[in-house]
């Protein structure tokens, strides 16, 4: 079977004599059955008039066009109109119908095919299935959240049982777990009907679900390593100047709570671009650079959590060890300390995966002391939490020490630090990777 997109020499321009402009230049591109490819690139760089030349929106004059076996370069509008037909288009503003239903709405998309009138309530309502919308099959967009549309969305544009899905930001107006829904749902699409999904977004909460990543510049395809060192050449910069000053951890602790969350996702999502894209983790320039930043988002930690000390644990898996680099000794010091993985409070939080608050550390029968007697620092209160990766599997713990009110730490501080924790999720997971490249000595 040819492949669903194959795209060679593509060149588009906009307007004619002196306001002519080309808005891509030759583009080739090829996408599987199956595969997911998420388009990247900034605003104005030619990724929807790309999307659009491939679901026979719009149709191009230099170089070849093959969608689903046609050609659609200089092609008829028969032509083109018959490709759209076979394809399943999902938009970021979902477009249903205010008046009509879910189900009413997914119909719709049958109306203008071959489909027998007495299929389309049967062939819509599995579509509604097929994305968790069959109990609001009769209920109007405005009984709908957003993630719900969407979902309706999708159904519509699966409902003719498509071998592509063209989607151009479907999760920009949705909220996390809305837009992980959908793109999930997409993932399952390629995976168990064989559907080519080409998605175009700046969402980089879900890069995470692409086979593979491309980008368009200034209407060219270029290497997502190189976008992805580009776009972040500015943050990582900041960093850098800032540890070379050494007040990375000062200018950390003087951000405003918007402002330390707001740089948090930014500097996560860049990481997750940096670790799609190359092998960093033997970067010893990179991985000093992280835990930098990670011993200053610690600090910052410890300010929101009003605790004394907050320390990281990563699993050695080779050596069945918890190992710290972002603990501090009695004087404040950075101290790297190492405990077997099956002890301490650390060792039950990280077994059970469950979160534990420890009120009196040398009086519970699982406190080692060890890491003590290691610091010089003496622990009283503890709250413990597991890191969890992409898969949920538990790769180590955090732990927050000693509240500075003399306090036991309490449900508000442990969903607080379970938050934060998810949100430095990434970097945590990638710092494990880093850590376990270190050779043996």
């Amino acid at each position: 079977m040819a492949d669903p997109v194959v795209l060679e020499h593509v060149s588009y321009h906009y307007g004619a004599g002196d306001l002519r402009r080309k808005v891509l230049d030759d583009v080739s591109l090829t996408v599987e059955a199956g595969e997911i490819v998420i388009l990247t690139g900034p605003s104005g760089s030619g990724k929807t008039t790309l999307l659009t030349l491939i679901g026979a929106l719009r149709s191009a004059t230099e170089g070849s066009i093959r969608v689903l076996g046609r050609e659609l370069c200089g092609a008829s509008r028969a032509t083109l109109r018959d490709t759209r037909r076979d394809i399943g288009f999902i938009f970021q503003l979902h477009n249903l119908l205010g008046a009509l239903t879910a189900r009413q709405n997914v119909q719709m998309a049958l109306e203008l095919g071959s489909t027998p009138p007495s299929e389309r309530v049967a062939r819509a309502e599995r579509a509604l299935a097929a994305v968790g919308l069959e109990r609001e099959a009769d209920k109007v967009p405005d009984q709908l959240s957003g993630g719900q549309n969407q979902r309706a969305a999708i159904a519509r544009a699966l409902v003719g049982e498509p071998a592509l899905l063209l989607a151009d930001e479907p999760t920009a107006s949705l909220d996390k777990k809305s837009g992980r829904d959908v793109v999930e749902l997409m993932r399952s699409l390629a995976r168990d009907r064989g559907v080519a999904v080409v998605l175009v977004t700046h969402d980089n909460r879900i890069l995470d679900v692409a086979d593979r990543i491309v980008n368009l510049e200034d209407g060219k395809l270029v290497s997502f390593g190189h976008a992805v060192l580009s776009s972040t050449r500015r943050m990582m910069s900041l960093l850098s100047d800032a540890n070379r000053k050494q007040d990375l951890a000062r200018h950390v602790l003087e951000l405003s709570v918007p402002e330390f969350h707001s740089l948090l996702d930014e500097v996560t999502a860049d990481a997750r671009r940096f670790l799609r894209a190359t092998e960093l983790a033997s970067d010893d320039a990179f991985r000093s650079m992280l835990e930098q930043a990670l011993a200053a988002f610690a600090r910052r930690v410890e300010l929101e959590l009003r605790a004394d000390r907050v320390s990281l644990w990563l699993l050695d898996e080779e050596r069945g060890e918890l190992w710290s680099k972002v603990a501090r000794d009695a004087e404040g010091e950075r101290v790297e300390i190492r405990i077997p993985s099956a002890s301490g409070i650390a060792g039950r939080v990280f077994a059970s995966g469950e979160p534990l608050r420890v009120d009196d550390a040398y009086a519970h029968p699982d406190f080692d002391r060890r890491g003590d007697q290691t610091s010089g620092y003496v622990t009283r209160s503890i709250l413990c939490v597991p890191l969890r990766d992409d898969s949920g599997a538990v790769f180590g713990v955090a732990q927050a020490l000693n509240r500075l009110d003399a306090a036991p730490f309490d449900d508000e501080d442990q969903a607080l630090l379970l938050r934060l924790m998810s949100s430095m999720q990434v970097l945590l997971d990638s710092w494990r990777r880093m850590l376990q490249r270190v050779p043996r000595t």
